[in-house]
């Protein structure tokens, strides 16, 4: 129903914004281009929103213009070198026009249905990063009035962090100086001699824990399943409220507590520690960052200790290695790839960093007034409640291991994406079960024992 959709009507927009030029990709843009290559996905965000009553489809018209004019990111194309087109360049313009697609729905038709389509349809078609903007925007219309907007953009336009600064400036349609260090000023600041020895400062602090964490942090290769890269989602209200119960008593913030659930839950069952996580960190806590609209967060690589010691203590350590995996996740992820295959040769062909750990929730505090005081009777009632599914069985990669973990008002869910080469998909359940136990006996039980044997 409703996948034959057209549009009816292709508005163009004209913009013009501030800077142009050409240049390579910046190291966040260089490290979502490779996960797109990995996934073969161009990893849209973005979705669909309804719209007030009586919107006209001259507003979005003009908030896709002031979206056009204010991003670089969004009137920037990839030019892919005939001599090495596997790394592309860029190239950032300073006007041009772009269509705002127009649906009109019928009366009796639902139009949240028809957006839905489209978000969908606008997700999972290709991109022209090089021929075309990298962005789509479309807008139903009923009863002359617009419902619903939908955007989409590819993941190299911009992560979380840019995106929750979009929302935020075109809300109030900021007219200010486009915060930030944009991405030719990046790649620019990158190759200078500051630059140079910020990355290698961080390729040295990676060499030395290459060369010292256990090879493999998953066990395999395996037989894999057909399809071979799974996914699935634990929801649980059981999480929210231990998180904070652990979060408070060891003042600690709640995402590394989530790392260490994580990691003992990981050591668990593979029998391997310490536990080597790559956390996905926002880097606009870099002065030249802050409130940039581009693609700049990047995985850092922090050690765990979780074997022979509670929880409490393992939150600890665990937020002081943190803190060296944010210092050092501003790189060159090309020259990471690299050292990682020398010493690769050196160690273990099987020699791998792939066990990523997301936490996009928006609320990471941990005094959220909403969520009530952990008791046991409490805890037991909303664990009981949790449910567990499969989501994705698929050809396309997804690296070995990826936790993804989001919020819904009183709600937290664990989506488990792996490589069923080197984690079973009854492990992968078992896993994030494990983390919510963990947490639940945590929160009610001080320095509760992770588990992990010495």
């Amino acid at each position: 129903m409703h996948e034959d959709i057209v549009a009816t009507e292709r508005i163009p927009v004209a913009f013009q914004g501030e800077g142009s030029g050409t240049g390579v990709l910046s190291w966040g843009q260089r490290e979502i281009w490779l996960a797109m290559v990995n996934q073969r996905d161009h990893l849209g965000i973005g979705g669909r929103k309804p719209l007030p009553p009586g919107t006209r489809v001259e507003e979005i018209a003009d908030e896709l213009r002031y979206l056009m004019t204010r991003y670089p990111p969004m009137r920037t194309k990839l030019r892919f070198p005939a001599d090495d087109p596997e790394r592309p360049t860029q190239e950032l313009f300073a006007s041009g026009v772009i269509d705002l697609e127009v649906f009109d729905v019928a009366d009796g038709e639902d139009p949240d249905a028809v957006a839905a389509v489209l978000e969908h349809r606008y997700k999972f078609e290709p991109f022209d990063l090089a021929g075309a903007w990298p962005v789509r925007m479309g807008v139903t219309r009923q009863g002359g009035c617009a419902t619903h907007m939908i955007i989409m953009m590819p993941h190299i336009v911009s992560d979380a962090g840019g995106g929750s600064v979009m929302l935020r400036e075109v809300e109030t349609r900021e007219t200010g100086p486009v915060p930030g260090m944009q991405q030719l000023e990046q790649v620019r600041w990158q190759s200078s001699p500051e630059g140079r020895k910020h990355l290698a400062r961080t390729m040295r602090y990676y060499g030395e824990l290459l060369r010292r964490i256990p090879t493999r942090q998953v066990p395999g290769p395996f037989e894999p399943r057909t399809p071979r890269y799974w996914a699935g989602d634990l929801d649980s209200t059981a999480l929210p409220i231990a998180l904070k119960a652990v979060a408070e008593r060891t003042q600690a913030d709640s995402s590394a507590v989530l790392m260490v659930l994580f990691a003992a839950s990981l050591s668990r069952i593979t029998g391997i520690h310490p536990v080597v996580l790559r956390p996905v960190v926002h880097n606009r806590f870099r002065p030249q960052l802050a409130g940039v609209m581009c693609m700049v967060a990047q995985a850092g690589c922090s050690t765990l200790e979780v074997a022979g010691i509670g929880v409490d203590e393992a939150v600890v350590r665990a937020q002081q290695a943190t803190m060296l995996a944010y210092k050092h996740a501003y790189f060159d992820p090309y020259e990471l790839n690299e050292l990682v295959a020398e010493v690769a040769k050196e160690r273990d062909p099987e020699l791998d960093i792939s066990t990523f750990f997301n936490d996009r929730r928006m609320g990471k505090g941990r005094n959220d007034e909403a969520i009530p005081a952990a008791s046991r009777d409490l805890l037991a009632q909303t664990r009981a409640a949790s449910t567990f599914e499969w989501t994705d069985r698929q050809d396309n990669p997804f690296d070995r291991v990826f936790l993804h973990v989001d919020d819904s008002p009183g709600d937290i869910k664990l989506r488990i994406c792996f490589d069923t080469a080197y984690l079973q998909p009854e492990e992968a359940e078992r896993l994030v079960r494990n983390m919510e136990a963990l947490a639940v006996e945590a929160a009610l039980t001080p320095d509760a024992p992770t588990g992990v044997p010495q």
